[in-house]
């Protein structure tokens, strides 16, 4: 599957539990969803993943992309130490210049 190498570094860091990568594909105003909760700026975001990443050992193998004029949603499989696991979750992105802007997850 052909992604934009933000996504590729986005799925890379996650499957490696790099926070530190993983928030360096996010603009430093960029916005999270996820689990009812908002993080706002990359500080915030590699906190969120961090933790994410001890709770839940998630990796993700990507399904499918595709990119319309308001956002672009990945689908992928996500497997690691929660109930369910593997589940499908898509992640809503807007990108601009290169980074993530936004980011809403999905299940």
């Amino acid at each position: 599957m052909d992604l934009p190498k933000v996504i590729a570094d986005l799925t890379t860091a996650q499957n490696n539990f790099d926070s530190v990568a993983y928030a360096k594909c996010f603009s430093e105003e960029a916005l999270v969803f996820d689990e009812g909760r908002t993080h706002s700026g990359r500080k915030e975001i590699e906190q969120w993943i961090g933790d994410a990443n001890k709770r839940y050992e998630a990796t993700m193998k990507p399904l499918s992309f595709e990119e319309n004029e308001t956002e672009s949603i990945l689908k992928a499989e996500v497997s690691g130490n929660f109930p369910g696991s593997p589940i499908l979750m898509s992640y809503h992105l807007k990108i601009s210049h290169q980074l993530i802007q936004l980011l809403k997850i999905t299940g």
